[in-house]
């Protein structure tokens, strides 16, 4: 029996990729769909569920559609099952571990950039809850009905 496949609906509510964006990663060469049914949908595969995840949670770290082909490319190059890499010349597995370091230093400097805007956001959102409660606290204060405020 061969793999299950997937219309863009099914693909689109696993991924939380729109149906214009997984149709926009087909046109750019991100993904293209394992077939299409007899009506013309696109069928896709759980590989390539996984593949338009891995773009989903690389899309806020502002790579680029080439960084994201050429990651992807990389990756598949890797065993499925993370064992050592198949048989190799050396000077062609050095490249392969340069490359993915370099996009995983770009990655992982973009996240604590995400990291620090995240805590600047998070200090303005406690600020207006602080103000928020204040004047909650003294209009409670100036009915005297003493409606406490929520925290």
């Amino acid at each position: 029996m061969g793999e299950r496949l997937m219309q863009i609906g099914e693909v689109s509510e696993r991924t939380g990729l729109s149906l214009r964006t997984i149709r926009h990663y087909e046109d750019v060469g991100v993904v293209v769909p394992s077939g299409r049914s007899m009506g013309g949908f696109r069928l896709y595969t759980e590989a390539e569920v996984r593949r338009l995840a891995l773009v989903r949670r690389m899309r806020p770290l502002g790579f680029s559609l080439d960084d994201v082909r050429a990651v992807l490319e990389l990756l598949e190059q890797l065993p499925d099952d993370g064992g050592p890499l198949p048989e190799t010349d050396e000077q062609a597995h050095e490249e392969l571990v340069a490359r993915l370091r370099t996009y995983w230093v770009r990655a992982d400097a973009r996240c604590e950039d995400l990291r620090r805007q995240l805590g600047q956001a998070e200090d303005f959102a406690r600020s207006l809850h602080g103000h928020l409660a204040r004047l909650l606290d003294a209009a409670a204060t100036a009915d005297g009905s003493g409606v406490e405020a929520v925290r």
